[in-house]
């Protein structure tokens, strides 16, 4: 049976400290499991978010929900993990999670009625202040603006009487629906992206890179190779869970043009959601690396092996909607990089990498061949690529714009 009391990670803060003097900031997250924002180790935006805030001495605790027993998570903040024995987030869960919220000022983590709608709730009798973050623009996982709940009455009685009911889950895409229309009741909002910002307002604070441990001065590509088994080949990397919309299909459909043996797509991670790293695979065996989850202390050693990182998203919303961790990744390890014309990413890179259209293998296989044919040129964009990273996405950029959101609050 799971330990349904709170399990907190304690940081203490010496009497001192300046972020004794500064507001705390609780950042409410709907799913710390390893399917959530647990994944890699919780290197996902809300603990750079926390990163950000602590880095600049704001006391920062992130509290949420998992169904896991135990994941491992990598922060220097507290984090308060609410046990759940099944999907459904019942009325002790939601009350366990509002009693350890600690926060002067309550940051929500995507519009959901598990993160923003226990916020609103919260602030209703503390008063607080509540900043909403969206990443994401979730509703286009269920059809975006075309949406409609409309059930049978039977199967309406269904989603609300039966125990694993639909409408018993908090973030049933009805609900999510409902709490788009809430977005301006938070008292700041901020994103990551154009497409989410002319969507919802806000200020975008791009995702943050710790360009100290991301520093490929540290590493030796020939050494990571040989250390992954890699020596003997050209790696295009892509280092994400795999997503039919992330447009890996169109980079192993331009291999098969390639039809070059020593080209490999090295896949670091897996998709945590299906079976469809398995597609992939049984399709592209001759193309196809797998490296598994990496621990995220390691994924600089990883990504030094890569002769160039690979983000060639689709034209579709979700992929819009989006800042992919994996191409500040790329950035930040001074990799040549390859990415599709969707959403901020071509505003993300600048002139410091390769475009290619979405949804065209072709326009990707004469890319790859232009970063091979001449690779010192691709080397020199990808050192200009890290500076771009220092500058705009550091730790210590992002750690700026979040200090001066907070102060007008």
């Amino acid at each position: 049976m799971l330990d349904h009391r709170p399990q907190p990670v304690s940081v203490p803060v010496p009497p001192d400290d300046p972020r004794r003097s500064r507001p705390r900031v609780s950042i409410v997250v709907s799913d710390l499991s390893s399917r959530g924002a647990g994944r890699w180790g919780g290197a996902v935006r809300p603990f750079l978010l926390a990163q950000a805030l602590h880095s600049v001495g704001y006391p920062v605790e992130i509290v949420g929900f998992s169904a896991d027993a135990k994941v491992p998570l990598a922060a220097d903040v507290s984090i308060c993990t609410i046990p759940l024995s099944s999907a459904i987030i019942g009325p002790q869960a939601v009350g366990q999670l509002l009693r350890h919220l600690s926060g002067d000022i309550i940051y929500a983590y995507k519009p959901k009625p598990s993160s923003f709608g226990l916020a609103l709730l919260h602030r209703l009798r503390h008063r607080c202040p509540v900043i909403l973050d969206i990443d994401d623009w979730e509703l286009s996982w269920h059809g975006g603006d075309a949406y409609r709940y409309r059930p049978t009455p039977k199967q309406l009685a269904r989603d609300v009487l039966k125990p694993e009911g639909a409408l018993r889950q908090l973030d049933h895409p009805l609900y999510l629906q409902w709490l788009e229309r809430w977005v301006d009741r938070a008292d700041r909002l901020t994103t990551h992206n154009q497409f989410l910002q002319r969507r919802f307002g806000g200020t975008i604070i791009p995702n943050g890179k710790d360009t100290n441990l991301f520093n490929p001065d540290h590493y030796s590509p020939e050494a990571s190779r040989a250390a992954y088994g890699l020596s003997h080949y050209r790696v295009l990397m892509f280092p994400g869970a795999p997503r039919p919309y992330k447009g890996l299909e169109d980079v192993l459909t331009a291999m098969d043009m390639l039809n070059q043996p020593d080209l490999k797509l090295v896949i670091v991670g897996g998709s945590p959601y299906d079976d469809y790293d398995r597609t992939l695979l049984d399709r592209w065996p001759q193309h196809l690396i797998y490296l598994g989850k990496q621990p995220y202390e390691a994924m600089p050693e990883v990504i030094a092996a890569a002769h160039a990182v690979v983000v060639p998203q689709r034209q579709t919303p979700a992929a819009a909607a989006q800042f992919p961790l994996k191409l500040t990744d790329g950035m930040a390890m001074a990799k040549p990089i390859l990415v599709t014309r969707v959403g901020d990413m071509p505003e993300i890179l600048g002139h410091t990498g390769y475009l290619a259209r979405p949804d065209d293998p072709a326009d990707l296989a004469a890319q790859i061949t232009t970063i091979f044919s001449d690779y010192p040129q691709a080397l020199r964009l990808g050192r200009l690529a890290r500076e771009r990273c220092c500058e705009r996405y550091s730790m210590v950029a992002i750690a700026a714009q979040l200090d001066q959101l907070l102060k007008t609050l």
